[in-house]
């Protein structure tokens, strides 16, 4: 009898420890990347910040010539990343400037940006502090479906080869993709924007899907350029939005004449 209760107990408490978040430190991580190895993670909790912008390939790739001139800093990592229903405790960072840093005021000369060789996956995973990927090069596929942003997502001047993904995503803070390029084609297809979503300037060269994405703050694609297709069908306009000089096949459009060609 005791023997029976034993297993139904572990059978009832199967679904609980296959949703339990393991707790893995972001050392172990860059660790992990430092020697060229492929990441991966499923129901982790990732403490510490997972700062991969000084990694043992670090480079220094422009400046230093004189004291007047800043230095840019690059790291590269060279195997794949792979998230799933992660959550990530401190910041995030393929990209700092101590001169953001409030601790770090005066040491404003240097500027670190990592890379990517390989494919990058955050799928379902919970950023609970800075994620920030400005200038960062992806040269696999990147997705960051179904992922939460609690502050801003910094993808301002990223470089994406491949595919994007950001279907799903919310975003607490600013979406900030400002100036990126989108070779392939991106999806944010149902994602939510709490405030702006930037993308200004971006340039979709094989179509945008933002179908029934919702934007509480302003959706800004101002002087933004589509190419193929821009499907905003099903989308939800809360906020303020700006437009002006939006092309869509090298023809100016409206977010109205956008929305008629999408009933």
């Amino acid at each position: 009898m005791m023997r029976k209760v034993s297993v139904l107990l572990v059978m009832l408490m199967l679904p609980l420890l296959s949703w339990a978040q393991t707790k893995v430190n972001a050392s172990e991580i860059i660790a992990k990347i430092n020697r060229g190895e492929a990441v991966s993670y499923k129901n982790a909790e990732i403490v510490g910040d997972l700062d991969m912008t000084k990694l043992k390939n670090m480079k220094l790739v422009k400046g230093g010539d004189s004291k007047y001139n800043s230095k840019e800093y690059a790291s590269t990592v060279t195997a794949p990343l792979t998230f799933v229903n992660c959550t990530f405790t401190g910041d995030v960072l393929a990209y700092f400037n101590p001169e953001n840093d409030i601790n770090l005021k005066g040491n404003n000369s240097e500027v670190y940006n990592t890379n990517f060789e390989k494919d990058v996956l955050f799928e379902n995973c919970t950023f609970k502090e800075k994620a920030a990927f400005k200038y960062s090069e992806f040269e696999g596929i990147a997705s960051f479906m179904s992922s939460r942003f609690a502050e801003e997502a910094l993808f301002k001047y990223a470089d994406f080869e491949k595919s994007v993904n950001f279907s799903n995503a919310r975003f607490g803070g600013e979406a900030n993709f400002k100036y990126v390029e989108f070779p392939e084609r991106a999806s944010f297809a149902g994602a939510n924007f709490t405030r702006e979503a930037n993308f200004k300037y971006a340039k979709f060269e094989r179509g945008a899907n933002f179908e029934k994405a919702l934007f509480d703050g302003t959706a800004n694609f101002k002087y933004t350029k589509v190419s193929d297709s821009f499907n905003i069908k099903g989308a939800n306009f809360r906020g303020d939005n700006d437009f002006k000089y939006t092309e869509l096949n090298n023809r100016k459009v409206t977010l109205s004449s956008l929305q008629s060609m999408n009933k």
